[in-house]
């Protein structure tokens, strides 16, 4: 369910755009994240880190984009969110020996401790993957070309989260496949 609503804002900003322009699908980005982020608050008690970064983002990107009435910041926004993502999930991993990932997935699933790393490297790639080709459509082709990018682009984290998905299937450790302790004496 959680990921058909990350993709409802992406859907009415790409309707919006296609009716009324870059502005109003702006407009329409930044309320329905706002929602969203309302729902996802209600349902978890609570928004993560990431949910966070891409709502400050979304409204500092898209107000820059409405008060300067300039497309471009719009479009470098999620280069710039998954750039950062990158860079974040790189330097805990490698410079200070933190790994994010496991870090708020741990408590949810149990991995051996070379797949964690194995999968923080992985989403490091992604993450620059997308953030350069986003990068790329934004600044070689035109806003109409972006926006569909926008939209039929969401294949790429589609197919990153099901190949994850099996990824991390094969590595589940199970608590319960582990040994009983041996009770301790007893008399």
């Amino acid at each position: 369910m959680k990921i058909l609503l990350d993709f409802v804002p992406l859907v009415l900003f790409f309707i919006a755009y296609k009716l009324y322009g870059i502005y109003a699908g702006t407009a329409v980005l930044m309320g329905a994240t706002v929602v969203q982020m309302a729902i996802i608050y209600f349902m978890d008690k609570k928004l993560s880190a990431m949910h966070k970064a891409t709502l400050a983002l979304i409204l500092i990107f898209g107000a820059l984009t409405l008060i300067l009435k300039d497309d471009r910041f719009i479009k470098w926004k999620p280069t710039v969110l998954y750039a950062a993502m990158a860079v974040a999930l790189a330097v805990a991993l490698w410079g200070f020996g933190k790994n994010f990932l496991k870090m708020m997935l741990g408590n949810q699933i149990t991995l051996p401790e070379n797949v964690w790393v194995r999968l923080n490297t992985i989403w490091v790639v992604y993450c620059l993957f997308m953030a350069a080709i986003n990068g790329y459509v934004a600044a070689y082709y035109s806003t109409d070309a972006w926006a569909s990018f926008k939209l039929w682009g969401y294949v790429f984290p589609l197919a990153f989260i099901i190949g994850q998905g099996f990824y991390v299937a094969r590595h589940i450790v199970d608590d319960t496949d582990k040994p009983a302790e041996p009770p301790g004496d007893v008399q």
